[in-house]
């Protein structure tokens, strides 16, 4: 069940990193990173992995995206 809930926290977040892909709209990545962190704690403590890996790729979308833009925009 844990894995289900964070495939979904992952999912949420993805669609929500797509919107910080936008020009000036970066620093929403800051608030995406969190809730896919607390989405791979969620598959962390499942017996399976796939939703953790899934929120840690998110959390590297989003990291990137912040590394390209600076940080902030």
């Amino acid at each position: 069940m844990a894995n289900v809930i964070s495939i979904l926290i992952g999912v949420i977040a993805l669609i929500l990193a797509f919107v910080g892909l936008v020009p000036l709209l970066g620093w929403t990545n800051w608030l995406i990173i969190p809730i896919a962190g607390v989405g791979a704690l969620f598959g962390l403590i499942s017996s399976r992995s796939s939703g953790m890996y899934f929120c840690v790729i998110v959390m590297c979308i989003c990291a990137l995206r912040l590394w390209m833009g600076g940080g902030i925009i």
